[in-house]
């Protein structure tokens, strides 16, 4: 649309692609809107979009001032860029010419701490602040994202209605909610992508136990997926696996799956998850694990070299001899089941930071309400979620996934393939870290025993760290070498 003197109801800064599909679905909405972007083309650009995609309300403007200028008070605005100083800059150009009561509304995949500082900054001049977590990549930007904002209740509840109209629709309601203060909804989207990339290493793991062990093609894994996907697996990344397998290389013979070099790039969102899990000493080994696989499938160069020096070594492949023993039928069925199974360990996992943060924080979140907006829009939306939702309804203070009554039935049922899986895997030398981590987070967790009482004995011996008994109350240090030798001395 041209230029109009009717002011805008929001304003969005950064038009790269999220920006703009954003941006468009805000104006797709009815909610008038102005755009704005340092490179005059792409506002130029997102103009025309809005026009071709049905003469859409929205306006471009070409410099701060008149950006800020042309939205309708208390203004909001949403500002996608880069993570990191490019907001700093961005919130520093559109602040000159806001005024109190105006709100920044940071869409971006930022560090949580990033967004308490700018609260603080930008309350000096009266601004309010959210920090809005958006899931679902450019298409889930375009017609429906899991938005995750966190911060002002003012700034949330002045934009609330758009809100609800521009996030993905679910049976339970729009897929957006207040998360809580400070940086609590980055933190959430941080952690949503650290169960993200749980998921999709425990899908590449399903993929190359089938495809390794069950020798099966690539039309029969995308069959596997697409019926998993009308079951309890049925989830965003579980269709999308099925669709990938179909496509054919357009450069030769075969699918194009086949031909993609298998190193995984990242963002940084998982790394932080991790960090955070340690920091808060929660354990969460599945998505480390998965963090870990993306360090080690970058140095190709160097897997192929063991792969060599060790076959030189005398390393045999074991994978054809498990190969030949295999019931497919069997193997398609328990691997279902391991997923199954090692995601809810996963959940659980990301769940228990998320508790401990908001602990920590006094965030006071609704884990039920996080799985339901969960449910649509974001990558990680699947119908277990529902599951999820539910199971924090039965008990908002539950401890782990794994104990609530349903879950815990689930896991005892699928517990016996989920072994032969991971045994299988093993003995075929095929790497499942992440099916792996999650059995040995269930096995560690549901045990009312460890091995700890070890650990606690060396710490007391090399460093005096002292322990404490299971039959009497108290701290206890045992001079061990002089007692044992003591001992070993008397007897010989």
């Amino acid at each position: 649309m041209e230029a109009s003197t009717a002011l805008s109801r929001i304003g969005l800064a950064g038009l790269a692609v999220m920006g703009q599909n954003l941006a468009l679905n805000i104006a797709d909405k009815g909610f008038p809107i102005s755009v704005y972007n340092r490179t005059a083309s792409k506002v130029d650009e997102t103009v025309d979009r809005a026009h071709n995609e049905g003469n859409l309300p929205l306006f471009g403007q070409y410099n701060p001032r008149d950006f800020v200028l042309s939205i309708k008070r208390p203004r909001s605005v949403i500002i996608l860029v880069k993570a990191g100083a490019p907001v700093d800059q961005t919130i520093a150009a559109l602040s000159d010419h806001m005024e109190p009561g105006d709100a920044i509304i940071d869409g971006g995949n930022e560090w949580y701490e990033n967004t308490e500082r700018r609260i603080q900054e930008v309350t000096q001049n009266g601004l309010l602040y959210l920090g809005m977590g958006v899931s679902g990549g450019e298409d889930g930007a375009r017609n429906g994202p899991s938005l995750m904002p966190g911060g002002s209740f003012e700034a949330y509840s002045n934009v609330q209605d758009i809100l609800k109209k521009v996030a993905a629709q679910v049976e339970d309601g729009p897929c957006v909610t207040y998360i809580g203060e400070g940086g609590s909804g980055n933190f959430v989207k941080m952690v949503h992508n650290g169960i993200e990339y749980g998921d999709m290493q425990l899908i590449s793991e399903a993929y190359d136990v089938l495809k390794n062990i069950g020798g099966l093609s690539n039309s029969e894994l995308s069959e596997i997926f697409a019926e998993w996907n009308r079951g309890e697996l049925e989830s965003f990344l579980i269709e999308i696996t099925a669709d990938i397998f179909k496509v054919k290389d357009e450069h030769g013979d075969g699918e194009l799956v086949d031909k993609i070099l298998d190193k995984t790039g990242m963002k940084g969102t998982g790394k932080w998850t991790v960090q955070q899990a340690a920091e808060l000493s929660v354990a969460a080994p599945t998505i480390a694990a998965s963090l870990d696989c993306r360090y080690l499938s970058g140095l190709k160069e160097e897997r192929e070299n063991a792969a060599e020096a060790l076959k030189e070594a005398g390393l045999k492949e074991e994978v054809s001899s498990v190969k030949s023993g295999v019931d497919k039928k069997r193997l398609v069925d328990d691997v279902r089941q391991a997923l199954y199974a090692s995601k809810i360990c996963s959940y659980a996992q990301g769940m228990n930071l998320l508790r401990a943060k908001s602990a920590e924080k006094g965030w006071n979140l609704n884990f039920g309400e996080l799985a339901r907006i969960w449910k649509g829009g974001c990558i990680i939306r699947a119908v277990f979620l529902d599951r999820i939702k539910k199971a924090y309804q039965r008990n908002p203070n539950l401890a782990s996934l794994v104990v609530d009554p349903e879950f815990a039935k689930e896991m005892v049922q699928r517990q016996a393939a989920w072994r032969r899986v991971v045994g299988l895997a093993i003995s075929a030398g095929i790497s499942t870290p992440g099916m792996c981590a999650s059995l040995s987070y269930f096995d560690t967790y549901r045990r009312s025993r460890l091995p700890a009482n070890l650990v606690q004995a060396q710490r007391d011996l090399f460093g005096a760290h002292t322990y404490e008994r299971i039959d009497r109350p108290g701290s206890f240090h045992t001079e061990w070498t002089k007692l044992a030798r003591q001992k070993w001395f008397t007897r010989n």
